[in-house]
């Protein structure tokens, strides 16, 4: 049974793609017709999970007209100072029966979804498994499907996998999580990423991950990722037939008729 909430960390401003996160947060950039967020919600739609909780901060009003009455906000105060744990971290009230994690940053094709929420594992991770790894990507290290450990400073040599940015928890492994998530704050981690937790967590708790290699989807840092997006993973997903997505099942995205002003020319 897949998780009845989801939850969307959106309160970052994206500060290395420069000019083009000036006025608006990073989710509300544009690729092809929809915004970043309006692509994950219409995903969650097509998947039946109407339950959807944004954490905003930067640009919060702005994400507010996008996502509509159908999401839940919840106003990270101290967005400027803080990172994803501390987002995730407020809206821990909302998970106690499990629920769909997804950083608003990211570009995927709904059957990343499909696959993820079909797994048999609870407590689960999307990842595509690589030979060769950059400074930037969040590796993973595995013992079979089972998460040992993952960061961006994980030694190359161990890693098996790029963690997507798309995780899925049980009602019990949300408890474990935010246990070992108040631990950490309390010890100042407050500026950390919500893998920092993951990689607390699976020394004690069994994590596990999903590949989705073969489905297109990016993770948007800089302004080459945002041309990729454009140029080669839309394309990529247009061609897996999303779409042919009903326009009535896309939920609160397909209430923005205008959106935010057009980005600015790459």
């Amino acid at each position: 049974m897949f998780p009845p909430q989801a939850i969307i960390l959106a309160a970052g401003r994206g500060r290395r793609l420069g000019a083009l996160t000036r006025t608006r947060p990073k989710c509300l950039l544009r690729v092809g017709s929809r915004t970043l967020l309006e692509h994950q919600l219409a995903a969650l739609a097509r998947h039946g999970i109407a339950r959807a909780a944004i954490v905003i901060g930067y640009g919060g009003e702005q994400v507010q007209q996008v996502g509509g009455t159908q999401a839940e906000y919840i106003v990270n105060p101290r967005s400027a100072v803080t990172n994803s744990l501390y987002s995730l971290w407020l809206a821990r009230h909302l998970t106690y029966e499990g629920f769909l994690l997804l950083n608003a940053d990211v570009l995927f094709h709904p059957e990343l979804l499909t696959r993820l929420l079909a797994s048999p594992y609870p407590d689960a991770l999307t990842v595509e498994r690589r030979q060769r790894f950059d400074d930037e990507q969040m590796k993973v290290q595995l013992e079979g499907e089972r998460v040992v450990a993952l960061s961006k400073q994980l030694d190359a040599g161990r890693a098996h996998a790029e963690n997507v940015g798309v995780v899925k928890f049980s009602a019990a492994g949300a408890r474990a999580l935010f246990a070992k998530i108040g631990e950490l704050l309390a010890a100042g981690a407050e500026c950390e990423l919500c893998p920092f937790a993951f990689n607390a967590l699976a020394p004690h708790y069994p994590l596990h991950a999903v590949v989705i290699n073969g489905i297109p989807w990016i993770e948007i840092d800089f302004v080459a990722d945002l041309q990729r997006a454009r140029q080669e993973v839309l394309p990529s997903i247009l061609a897996h037939d999303i779409a042919r997505t009903p326009a009535r099942t896309l939920g609160p995205a397909s209430k923005l008729v205008n959106g935010p002003p057009a980005d600015i020319e790459l």
